[in-house]
């Protein structure tokens, strides 16, 4: 609390305030003096205002202030505001961020800096979201900092809450817009969603209004009006409480720190909308979540609080698939009245679990009860903007009833999401639509969460809306790069080149090792544009090898603190679609100036070994330079090179040695125990002209794309030694846990049932052995289809600081190394650049950045890149099942497949061919009544629709006819599959 402030006025406009503060810690008090200097030449940024015009001057960076708000802004007419600027307080940007962002509404808006300071301590990603608004000079949304002006600035009252202190601000900076452009005839108006803020606004004079008041007084209200959030005057009248409350934030602080509560990650499951499950430390097993009564109004991916429930209540896990719309087909959309949080046959299908978790006192259906649990709190929401369509059902009562709103319940492309119910007058035209949506609330009087409208992407199907709302469910940065962020790339743009004089004066440059000499190629997919890593070979006359891996230097044109790598950090990674790529980095720098192109001189960041012939590191050094490629090679034209006996030229000679060593290397990896896992590799070719998907191939991979991967494993190991010997608590690396063992025991489980066959857990040796025991002599898939299913029960990859784990937690399980990072693709990784930042310093050439020696910051950008990186997997993943679903709209045939999973009223099945697994449900599979589940040998047994008995069982091979198929619940084209 400050207790004291005295100022003084100093020469040039500037006062100082003197803050005392009084903290309290470990229970001692401690006196707190900070100086606040408050200035009188901080500008209004309007256009239409003289009276601060000798306050536009050059700025700390170089840059000339301007004014950015209009001197003709929005005018209400025929109303007493007129033209006017807006000022919005904090409850209104974390409410109303989408509307305030929609391209209809809000120009000309002042964001005082204490509204901006208290959206960045309360949600980082909206704080974003309001920053990237200041950039945009489109909208005109301008930052006045009404702390440090010597006419805004209020000293806090004694006994006065921080929320009302910051009230006042707002209200003292409205007040001095209001009456600082009263002669400029430009009106301000304080739009708040406090009424307490509003009637003492009104009070002192200054215009102010609600957001629906606002938006009531626009042109285009009715358009704007689904835009708003339900928070600001859209949210239900329910009565009856429906849902638990959720826990004090002192009982769940408490009860995490005690242990009597459990804290971790909502996972739902994708085969039953009723079953969630949470990791939490303190058990061997995920805490098994079933039901809507105990998931208690979680999304997928929030983080939550549970309470372990009575053993007496552990449960199996459901062998059960259950979909909602199935179970809620006759759910409306505005007969909120009739609304049950369990429907009766919810009911019935907990009942069923529970009888089978106590229907058999064996030890073997003991060891399959789990924990069980429910949700009494939520730490943090995982909520974004979702894409979804009208559900028709709720569309149909809303054909009558004139242009007032009704609700309407969205359905989201993601199934292990709830529904939405929204508020809108245009249900009929949104119908067929593919629309964006935001949650705002879920309170426990309604079954489903409540949000808004945000905007329409176009039709369902629509290849331009279907892309965008494949980045947006993925929560991918796909929008183009700011004009802030393109002004950081090199003036000379296309045109920029090595300087021919290496001894300019430039000390950086002259530290730059020239290796223009060597024999230098890059290895790389077909009409691959982004080439971030080449390589050479050659012999010494010591009999051992040199051999380099050259890395494009992109930190030489990307600045650490600049908008472009701010930009960088955010997005994390290039996301690679079937047809696209989204840049984390603009092309100039990724497909122009740091692309290792063939014959032209580029910077890089080299790492060159001195081998022996047991591919043994004699040496290893690391330097900047400079490189000139000699080829730029496909894997399939080097691999021809290579087997080309003919071919006796120096280059080649050189990419027999390399791929000799890289055999050599691998050799030695798989020996002491790194895994070869698998995933459903396909590649989805278009038609040079229509750019339509016209065919679906498994990707083939050649001893080339060994030889390229055995080789950047070689130098992020050898860097990653080098960061880490150097900035021991900041060092970024890349860490593999080991998974426990619990986590193949289903797999484990299925395999020594149905084929006698089993996975050794104990260490990444035992299993790579046991892995690769796993064969049938017939059916060459079966040891690729366990490797498959093995990856998916492994731990996660993970960035993280060194300073964050002991090093024996710094290891590779995957790769079986002691330590690890990433640094071979800056062009398209973020964390690669950092790293190039590190061994940059690490090695002299230049000091490091303050921004990567500050171990909470790096925290800050570790979680974004790890969460960048995973999302973009996913974004890949669907984009390929998008099309794919594309190609066999014309082309539906008849394929292998392998059963890799068994419900009681379905099966799951991977055709190896597409890439893509899909659910077979018992209905499409023959007579339901007739079916017969056998838990515990993993086999489904039924009468197929013409009246013959089959038997289905997991590692199965069958038949499927493979067709396209539109999901009606979702909207989503996909591959469906038949059994034949």
């Amino acid at each position: 609390m400050s207790i004291s402030l005295k100022r003084k006025r100093l020469s040039s406009g500037l006062s100082v305030s003197q803050k005392v503060f009084v903290r309290s810690r470990n229970g001692r008090a401690t006196k707190i003096v900070r100086e606040h200097y408050l200035r009188e030449d901080i500008p209004c940024s309007s256009m239409a205002c003289s009276k601060c015009e000798e306050f536009y001057f050059v700025d700390a960076n170089g840059e000339m202030r301007h004014p950015i708000l209009s001197d003709s802004p929005f005018d209400l007419q025929n109303n007493d505001i007129g033209k006017h600027y807006l000022i919005v307080d904090t409850n209104v940007v974390l409410n109303a961020i989408d509307m305030i962002e929609s391209s209809s509404v809000f120009y000309d808006v002042i964001v005082p800096q204490t509204v901006l300071e208290e959206v960045r301590n309360k949600s980082y990603p909206i704080y974003m979201r309001l920053r990237d608004l200041t950039k945009n000079e489109e909208k005109r949304f301008v930052v006045f900092y009404n702390e440090f002006k010597v006419d805004t600035y209020l000293t806090r009252k004694k006994g006065e809450t921080m929320n009302d202190y910051n009230d006042r601000l707002i209200r003292e900076c409205a007040k001095f817009y209001s009456e600082h452009l009263k002669p400029c005839g430009i009106t301000t108006v304080l739009i708040t969603g406090d009424k307490d803020n509003k009637a003492k606004a009104l009070k002192a004079g200054i215009i102010s209004m609600t957001l629906p008041e606002y938006v009531s007084l626009l042109p285009n209200s009715k358009e704007l009006q689904d835009i708003l959030p339900s928070k600001e005057g859209f949210s239900s009248n329910y009565k009856e409480i429906r849902y638990p409350e959720y826990c004090s934030v002192a009982r769940l602080v408490g009860g995490v720190k005690n242990a009597s509560l459990q804290q971790g990650i909502i996972n739902i499951s994708s085969y039953n909308f009723l079953e969630g499950s949470i990791s939490v430390p303190s058990l061997p097993k995920p805490l098994l979540i079933l039901g809507r009564e105990n998931l208690n109004r979680a999304f997928n991916g929030d983080t939550v609080v549970v309470e372990i429930l009575p053993k007496n209540m552990w449960k199996k896990p459901s062998t059960e698939i259950v979909d909602e719309e199935a179970i809620n087909k006759n759910e409306i959309g505005d007969n909120d009245e009739n609304e049950v949080i369990i429907t009766d046959q919810e009911r019935r299908i907990l009942a069923r679990e529970a009888i089978k978790a106590q229907g058999d006192s064996s030890v073997d259906e003991t060891e399959k009860i789990v924990p069980t649990g429910r949700i009494v709190g939520v730490v943090k929401r995982s909520w974004r903007l979702y894409v979804g369509q009208l559900s028709p059902n709720s569309v149909d009562k809303n054909r009558i009833g004139g242009n007032s709103a009704k609700n309407c319940f969205v359905i989201l492309m993601d199934r292990t999401l709830p529904k939405i119910r929204i508020k809108t007058r245009r249900a009929r035209e949104l119908v067929g639509k593919r629309i964006v949506v935001a949650v705002d609330s879920w309170p426990t009087t309604s079954k489903y969460p409540e949000g808004h409208f945000v905007r329409t992407l176009g039709d369902i199907e629509e290849k331009d809306a279907e892309q965008e709302a494949l980045l947006l469910e993925h929560d991918i940065e796909y929008r183009p790069f700011s004009k802030n962020v393109l002004s950081c790339l090199p003036k000379e743009g296309h045109d920029w080149k090595v300087p021919e004089n290496l001894n300019n004066g430039d000390v950086l440059l002259a530290k730059r090792e020239d290796l223009r000499d060597r024999l230098i190629c890059s290895i790389d997919p077909p009409g691959c544009v982004d080439i971030d890593d080449a390589l050479h070979a050659k012999k010494l006359s010591n009999g051992n090898y040199e051999v380099g891996v050259h890395i494009a230097d992109v930190t030489h044109f990307v600045k650490p603190g600049t908008a472009l790598d701010q930009e960088g950090a955010s997005r994390g990674t290039t996301v690679y679609l079937v047809d696209k790529r989204i840049d984390m980095l603009p092309t100039l720098l990724g497909t122009d100036l740091c692309s290792l192109m063939a014959d032209v001189d580029r910077y890089a960041f080299s790492v060159i070994w001195e081998m022996n012939n047991n591919a043994e590191i004699v040496n290893v050094r690391f330097t900047k330079s400079i490189i000139r490629s000699r080829h730029a090679f496909s894997y399939e034209e080097a691999q021809l090179r290579i087997d080309n006996k003919s071919n006796q030229d120096p280059l080649t000679e050189d990419l027999r040695i390399l791929l000799k060593l890289s055999k050599v290397l691998k050799k030695r990896r798989l020996e002491v125990g790194a895994l070869n896992l698998a995933s459903p590799e396909v590649k989805v070719h278009m038609d040079s002209e229509t750019s339509d998907p016209n065919e679906v191939e498994i990707k083939e991979l050649l001893d080339t794309n060994s030889l390229v991967e055995e080789f950047m494993l070689a130098a992020n190991i050898s860097v990653a030694r080098k960061i880490y010997e150097a900035f021991p608590q900041v060092a970024m690396l890349r860490r593999h846990a080991a998974p426990p063992a619990t986590n193949f025991e289903i797999l484990n489980d299925m395999l020594h049932v149905c084929k006698g066959l089993s996975i050794s857990t104990e260490s990444s040796k035992a299993m790579a052995d046991s892995l690769d025991r796993c064969v049938e002599p017939e059916d060459p898939y079966f040891n690729t289809l366990v490797r498959i299913m093995a990856t998916r029960c492994m731990m996660a990859a993970e960035y993280f600081t060194s300073g964050s784990y002991s090093y024996q937690d710094f290891h590779h399980y995957g790769l079986a190394v002691d330590i690890y990072t990433h640094f071979t693709s800056p062009i398209r990784r973020y964390c690669d650049d950092v790293v190039h930042r590190q061994l940059a310093a690490a090695i002299g050439y230049e000091p490091l950045s303050e921004l990567h020696m500050d171990k909470d910051k790096m925290d800050l950008v570790v979680k974004n890149i790890n969460k960048r990186h995973r999302n973009a997997q996913f974004a890949g993943r669907a984009s390929i099942e998008y099309y794919v679903g594309q190609v066999m709209k014309n082309a539906e045939a008849t394929e292998d497949g392998y059963v890799i999973k068994v419900f009681s009223n379905g099966i799951v099945v991977l055709v190896p061919k597409y890439g893509v697994e899909n659910l077979i449900k018992l209905e499409l599979l023959g007579d339901a009544n007739t079916a017969k589940f056998d838990e515990d040998k993993y086999r489904l047994s039924f009468k197929d629709k013409e009246g013959k008995q089959r038997e289905v069982a997991v590692f199965d091979k069958v038949k499927v006819f493979v067709k396209s198929h539109l999901d009606e619940f979702t909207g989503k084209r996909k591959v469906q599959l038949l059994l034949k």
